[in-house]
């Protein structure tokens, strides 16, 4: 990945406000949500256990990067987990990726008040630094399907399915949460029930809440929820797919 800083995942440049730390901390974020969820089976290939000591680093531009650790001492950065490559084939998959997940919140943490202390962050600065981060699900939530509610969405997704005759269109129908932005506008009330329902639902592949606005759809394997321009599948395409797999879950079986 071209763009992240061999061994040290640095910035392109210095934040040095709240919002400016807090953006470099989401591209970062955004990255390694991708190795683990989207582009999982590249990382899984990168992190060969024959090779010396590996980190996963996230860069502000939403790239990441498997490499070995920055060799200047003390580092430029905070350096994230080392030798994540050797735990790979010691344990079950979506438990290595759910360790990895965890280092690498950790990783951001130390990384955004890192930026804080260099540049001088005060108590309130860093409490609403803090709470900026905390509003945002973990890379562990996200990769883990962890989120608040995630069960209530798989109730209410059942009882919808169950009212339903069992096609195969209309269970792909169930399945698939369709656009409401061309509902007459006096529909609003439904409009904002939805999104009161649904608001904790997170995306599998970037973390962020779900919106009624927007396509998405449900992997029939792990039953996660995706944008469909994260998966880049779309309303017309998710209608010929009988059952739905997303790129963690295709890449499993590919493997196997």
């Amino acid at each position: 990945m071209e763009g992240v800083g061999g061994g040290g995942g640095g910035a392109q440049f210095n934040p040095r406000t709240v919002e400016e730390v807090f953006r470099d901390l989401k591209g970062r974020r955004a990255g390694m949500i991708k190795a683990l969820t989207t582009d999982v089976e590249e990382f899984y290939q990168q992190c060969d256990p024959e090779k010396e000591n590996l980190c996963l680093y996230g860069s502000p531009n939403e790239q990441w990067e498997v490499n070995l650790p920055a060799e200047e001492v003390p580092p430029e950065l905070p350096e994230p987990a080392l030798g994540i490559n050797f735990a790979r084939d010691g344990m079950q998959e979506k438990d290595w990726l759910s360790l990895v997940a965890v280092h690498s919140d950790a990783w951001l943490l130390a990384v955004a008040f890192y930026f804080g202390a260099r540049f001088g962050f005060d108590k309130t600065d860093r409490k609403r630094l803090f709470n900026m981060i905390n509003d945002l699900p973990t890379i562990f939530e996200v990769v883990t399907g962890a989120a608040k509610k995630q069960g209530k969405e798989k109730s209410s997704v059942s009882n919808h399915s169950s009212n339903k005759s069992k096609s195969n269109s209309e269970v792909r129908e169930s399945q698939v949460k369709y656009s409401k932005a061309s509902q007459p506008k006096d529909e609003g009330e439904d409009f904002d029930e939805e999104d009161d329902e649904h608001g904790d639902t997170l995306c599998g592949a970037c973390g962020e809440n779900y919106a009624s606005d927007e396509f998405w759809i449900c992997c029939d394997i792990c039953e996660k929820w995706f944008h469909g321009k994260c998966v880049k599948i779309t309303p017309a395409r998710a209608e010929h797919i009988k059952q739905y797999k997303c790129p963690s879950c295709s890449n499993k079986r590919a493997r196997v």
